[in-house]
């Protein structure tokens, strides 16, 4: 089967037939949106670090146990390019896959997955409901708390923001930003407080 590059609309559809929970959707459209943002400030393709995002966890809903391996088969077997799978498998480096971030893209979606659930769970306890107004201090309040969003592996976020040779609040702020884009969709526009 030739391989061909994905578009965004195939992609969502793709992932969409796998994922029902909007939960999980929410999280891929919130990944999506901070991969396009780092890849404009990296001077990247905002499309394909996008997409990429995207299905990072198309295999989760169905088959959490072998998160990864079936994403793999089901790109394969949709014909994307070799190179899209293996960015879209470094997400879980050490975790559930093999394979190591080593593009800027790859470093960028494994430092981020984790800390997209964790600013919304930040967002979700503020009095306005909105990442609108969320500020870094706020999450790093909540970073120390370990009961707070524990399902948000902080070691994987440092991990990546040192292969990234970036400082954590930088991430965090630039997550935020990206986020903010799409905070309807999200559902995280909320009723900002006035200033």
């Amino acid at each position: 089967m030739k391989e061909t590059a994905p578009n965004r609309s195939d992609a969502f559809e793709l992932f969409k037939k796998y994922n029902k929970s909007q939960s999980l959707i929410k999280h891929a459209l919130a990944v999506e949106a901070v991969m396009r943002h780092f890849a404009e400030l990296y001077g990247e393709d905002p499309e394909k670090w996008g997409i990429i995002g995207l299905v990072h966890d198309l295999d989760y809903e169905k088959y959490a146990d072998q998160h990864c391996k079936m994403t793999e088969k089901i790109l394969e077997s949709e014909g994307w390019p070799k190179d899209y799978i293996n960015s879209v498998l470094s997400h879980a480096w050490g975790i559930c896959s093999d394979v190591e971030p080593l593009h800027i893209m790859e470093k960028v979606l494994y430092t981020i997955d984790e800390l997209t659930g964790l600013i919304v769970a930040c967002v979700l306890v503020r009095p306005s409901k909105s990442i609108l107004d969320l500020k870094i201090k706020s999450v790093k309040k909540k970073w120390n708390v370990k009961h707070f969003a524990a399902g948000a592996n902080r070691e994987v976020i440092e991990k990546g923001a040192q292969m990234l040779n970036k400082d954590l609040d930088y991430i965090i702020q630039e997550t935020i930003t990206g986020m903010q884009k799409i905070a309807e969709q999200l559902g995280l526009k909320g009723e900002p407080l006035a200033q």
